[in-house]
């Protein structure tokens, strides 16, 4: 592996660390993601604590942390298997995050942004995905997992080659650890829904 390559990986680890949702609040004078509403420092429970501006910036910040550095080494150049360890070091930074901790969000708009990156058609393709379920059942988590988990079958579709569908699947695995508790409430008919306000 080229130490450009190296670069990129730990440079997409240390970018993912940045949390948006945790930087988000304290400008904006709202309570700490991390014991605030869900616990979760991500869009969703920004979202709660303080609305649909703080919850917005929240998003973009989340998903250029994916985006940024596996569209950079796309355009660089760098070869599939080194591009797919860049987007999985950003989407690990989010989750592991170096600057808190190492507890971090459940990666969702991160992974979003690395998708985006990697190809926009697969970006667009999950978004829309999202998009219906969310629609559809005005559940988070649930528009989480089934676009997440759909998102390893658009990678291939694009990019049959094994690095970048092992990344999404690595991606969607992890995912759908970070949502056990979730998957339990859905289970149990307990989950929340999305506000319609």
């Amino acid at each position: 592996m080229s130490l450009i390559a190296i670069l990129f990986i730990i440079g997409a680890y240390l970018l993912g660390s940045v949390s948006s949702a945790i930087i988000v609040c304290h400008l904006m004078g709202l309570p700490d993601p991390r014991s605030g509403g869900s616990g979760n420092p991500g869009a969703t429970n920004v979202l709660r604590l303080g609305g649909k501006k703080a919850a917005a910036i929240t998003l973009l910040g989340d998903s250029l942390k994916g985006f940024v550095p596996v569209w950079l080494a796309v355009t660089t150049g760098l070869p599939e298997l080194n591009i797919a360890l860049v987007g999985l070091a950003a989407f690990l930074g989010h989750l592991y995050p170096l600057f808190f901790g190492f507890k971090g969000g459940k990666g969702v708009a991160t992974a979003f942004g690395v998708y985006l990156g990697l190809d926009w058609r697969v970006g667009l393709l999950v978004m829309m995905i999202w998009l219906t379920m969310a629609l559809l059942t005005r559940i988070s988590s649930l528009s989480a997992l089934v676009s997440m988990t759909l998102a390893t079958l658009v990678v291939w579709y694009f990019h049959p080659s094994g690095a970048s569908t092992t990344m999404a699947a690595v991606i969607s695995v992890l995912l759908i650890w970070r949502h056990k508790e979730n998957i339990r409430k859905l289970i149990s008919g307990e989950e929340s829904r999305i506000s319609k306000s």
